[in-house]
């Protein structure tokens, strides 16, 4: 049986949000200049999962003049983004995001960015979407996106193996992503040179310095855990069983310091232009 969509809460993601903007500044650093010129016309850029909208609001600074949609499948997350961030710019533009699922969403005029934040794990088969993404892509325009590399880092790999233990197993089995969730670098730089783009790939592991009491589960009760979080949603003593096994587990694995808790995390980067 199909795992459930994960049902989101964008104050328990907000919790780190300086950390998990940080990946989102570097990608955006590396996006060239768009071909639409915004002293002449409006640019047109889309955010593909852009969560609680927090950081699609980057976007409105670099390029204040452009129409920028935001993207994503929870309600909960578009709520908050349309509260919170939705509107005209005050550069001129606008800032509007609408429910679409990354798996089937296809752009309906020519884009000068397409960009996406740690969502694309979240989809499997991704890839196959290049093709469609970049065709509507006008001449000189850019594909970039940053995921996940840590899928085999202990805060995942624990997570996997507990569901997948003797007593969580039948329940949880099919409710978490495997370590080729994401490709690699490399895989990613061939099939976006394949499709005639000028591609610049990367990873980068940062090493982020959690503070508080389990500071590692309360950031993955904000992104990983979400489909257990949610799988056992109706079974709060379950729910709070799992937890308790997973959260020793982390400690173990990782153990705060003196200044706080480091949590190694790697992510893949990709940049994308079309050739005009």
């Amino acid at each position: 049986m199909p795992a459930a969509t994960p049902t989101w809460d964008p104050a328990q993601y907000l919790r780190h949000a300086d950390h998990r903007a940080r990946p989102f500044t570097d990608l955006l650093a590396r996006v060239p200049d768009l071909p639409t010129r915004p002293s002449v016309d409006h640019p047109r850029i889309a955010d593909l999962g852009c969560g609680p909208g927090n950081v699609t609001t980057l976007l409105a600074a670099r390029w204040p003049t452009a129409r920028i949609t935001g993207y994503d499948n929870s309600p909960e997350m578009l709520d908050k983004a349309h509260v919170d961030h939705e509107g005209p710019t005050p550069g001129g533009g606008r800032l509007d995001f609408c429910h679409a699922d990354a798996r089937t969403w296809t752009p309906d005029e020519p884009h000068d960015l397409i960009i996406s934040n740690a969502t694309l794990q979240w989809v499997p088969g991704h890839a196959e979407r290049f093709p469609d993404w970049v065709a509507a892509l006008k001449p000189g325009g850019t594909l970039a996106f940053q995921v996940p590399g840590n899928f085999d880092a202990p805060s995942h790999r624990l997570m996997r193996e507990l569901a997948g233990s003797a007593r969580w197993r039948g329940r949880l089995a099919d409710t978490l992503r495997h370590a080729d969730a994401v490709h690699a670098p490399e895989a990613y730089l061939e099939r976006l040179t394949s499709l005639g783009c000028a591609a610049d790939v990367w990873e980068t592991t940062y090493l982020h310095l959690l503070h508080g009491d389990d500071p590692v589960l309360d950031w993955v009760k904000g992104t990983g855990l979400r489909p257990v979080l949610t799988a056992l949603a109706d079974d709060p003593e379950a729910r709070e069983a799992f937890v308790a096994e997973y959260r020793a587990a982390l400690r173990e694995a990782y153990p705060a310091g003196p200044h706080g808790t480091p949590f190694p995390f790697r992510r893949v980067f990709a940049v994308a232009r079309r050739e005009g």
